[in-house]
């Protein structure tokens, strides 16, 4: 049984397909607990699955991306070549290499772009390390929401409760207290929403 780790609800309604999902709310303990709870319902894989900080310049809202391996801290740990390989025959046009699997968000263009520079990843997500680390054969399958050269605004890091749905009255809160972050908090769902359309189009391949 394919077990898949997501963030958000957005993102499992697209992944219920594949197999059994859990969401993590984007909370690293959470994630953790997800994958113990697929593991214990019988996963015998996993995936990463849902949208992903761009790292490397040049990628695009959209943009698919299959890990070759997730950087948790200074290890690496390599996602399984067969399963990757299964994706990747089904999506050629998805970017191939590493991802960083963090705990938190990386807000930050300038952020970004020295993760980029030490590392050489491609993505970074919220629930790549604790799949990685779950002690079964993953992939990870991710698609850009916000490129390298774009900033997450504050009421992007409060918007998620952590049943993967989303916080209006948190989002609301902090474009009062920020109005100037509207512009951008606009952009990014749009980014967003491309992103899961990709997200969507590809699980119907692979289907």
């Amino acid at each position: 049984m394919l077990g898949v780790v997501v963030g958000f609800k957005a993102e499992a309604r697209i992944a219920a397909r594949m197999g059994r999902v859990a969401i993590s709310g984007a909370r690293p303990g959470l994630a953790d607990s997800a994958v113990k709870g697929l593991i214990a319902a019988g996963a015998t894989e996993l995936i990463s699955f849902g949208l992903a900080g761009g790292l490397a310049p040049g990628l695009e809202p959209g943009d698919l991306i299959i890990a070759t391996t997730v950087l948790v801290g200074e290890a690496h740990r390599p996602a399984d070549p067969a399963l990757s390989n299964r994706l990747s025959a089904v999506l050629p046009e998805a970017h191939l290499g590493a991802v960083i699997g963090r705990e938190a968000a990386v807000t930050d263009a300038a952020a970004k772009r020295t993760l980029h520079e030490a590392t050489g990843a491609l993505a970074v997500d919220m629930e790549s390390q604790a799949v990685a680390a779950g002690g079964l054969p993953f992939a990870v399958l991710r698609a850009i929401a916000d490129p390298a050269d774009r900033c997450l605004p504050p009421a992007a890091l409060v918007g998620l409760r952590a049943d993967g749905s989303a916080d209006v009255g948190a989002v609301l809160l902090s474009l009062l207290r920020t109005p100037a972050q509207l512009p951008r908090l606009v952009g990014l769902a749009r980014e967003s929403r491309a992103a899961l359309r990709a997200l969507e189009r590809a699980v119907s391949r692979l289907m």
